[in-house]
This record gives structure tokens, sequence and C-alpha cells, in this order.
């Protein structure tokens, strides 16, 4: 039997200490005074249409911002980011928040992580989405040095499964009405990434 040979070192743990920042965006750690701007989408029907919870009222923003904001280290698993997407400052841009981005560490052996994200419908369709989770899987890839990042949606959310494919992830699963989700049977979706395909990926790809 051959011997077992680890995987690659990888940067773990990982302090989120300085923001990404790409042409348009900045991504940060959420903080108290972000709670207003989440709370404006996160309590609309449209926006958790297809996420796990149910609109929000303040309060509940506010408690879930708290802890967000003391999630800052990748350390163990299960560990995670919720990061603010911001618009750059500009003269006359105040550097709005438009919404936010998930990023879990599901398996420290097998350096493997979950991304997400939601947007404030205000601001879909320019491509924000894209250039925000491009910034991730740099971090994930590049920077940490993971193996495999892959994403979970509801298969009828069709925004998600067509940035899944921008970002290069491939469907890995369909599983036909796996999940009681809101008074009704869902499918699930599974897509995902490993490291040397990101890495492969043509420098002058799009984020759009």
């Amino acid at each position: 039997m051959p011997t077992a040979v680890a995987p690659p070192p990888a940067s773990l743990p990982f302090d989120f200490a300085a923001p990404l920042v790409t042409d348009r965006l900045v991504l940060r750690r959420m903080t108290l005074d972000d709670v207003g701007a989440v709370h404006a989408y996160q309590s609309r029907e449209d926006v958790c249409r297809y996420l796990l919870y149910e609109p929000r009222t303040y309060d509940q923003v506010r408690t879930q911002v708290t802890e967000h904001a003391r999630s800052h280290r990748l350390a163990a698993d299960g560990d995670y980011l919720q990061l603010a997407l911001a618009l750059r400052e500009s003269e006359d841009q105040p550097g709005q928040l438009i919404g936010d981005s998930y990023f879990c560490l599901t398996s420290v052996e097998h350096l493997r992580a979950e991304i997400g994200w939601t947007m404030h419908p205000e601001h879909t369709g320019r491509g924000y989405a894209t250039e925000a989770a491009t910034a991730v899987l740099d971090l994930a890839f590049h920077t940490i040095g993971l193996h495999r990042v892959h994403a979970e949606l509801d298969v009828r959310n069709d925004a998600s499964v067509a940035l899944c494919r921008r970002l290069g992830m491939r469907e890995e699963a369909h599983l036909v009405r796996d999940m009681w989700f809101k008074g009704e049977w869902a499918d699930t979706g599974l897509h995902a990434i490993l490291r040397e395909e990101w890495l492969s990926r043509p420098a002058d790809q799009p984020n759009g």
C-alpha cells in the first residue's frame, strides 16, 4: 500500500486583517454601523426567497451583524467570514454597502471551503457579485492556498446559478427534492471549483 502523502500546506490559521479592494468594491469586516444597510435588503421577501431564513427584523439583523463582526479568523472547521460589500468611496460616492459575501472553512484537513453571496436588488445586474466573488476566490486559492471551494444553492435561483458559471464553477450535483424549504420540497444544486482550475483561468477573463 502506498504511503499516504499530506496535502500541501495552507496559510492557516488566517486572520482577515485588511479589506479586499477591487476595481469598484471594498470587501471588509462588518461593523454595527452596517445594521441599517444590511436590514434594507435582508428584510425583503424577494431577497430572502431562496435563502435559509425569512425576512429579518432590525433587531434580528443587529444580532447577526454583531456576531459577524467578531468573525475574522479562519482556523477550524466552521470558522467563517461574512464580509460587507461596499462601493469604493469617491468624491460623489460615500462607500455604500450593497451586499455581503459568506466564506466558510468547511474542512481544514481537506482544505475545503464554501462561498455564498447576497446582494441588494438595486445593485444587481452590474457585475458586482461576480467582482466580489472573484476577490474571495482569489483570497481562498492565492492567499490561503485552499484546495476546493463549493457553493450550495436553490436551483431555482437563476442569478446565483449564472454567477457560479461565470466564476468557472462546475455543477457537480443536482439533488432532487432533498430539502423541506419554506413549505415545499426544493432541489439543491452543488457547484465547485478546484485551486488548479482557478489558477489556470485566463488572466484577462472578465469579472462582469
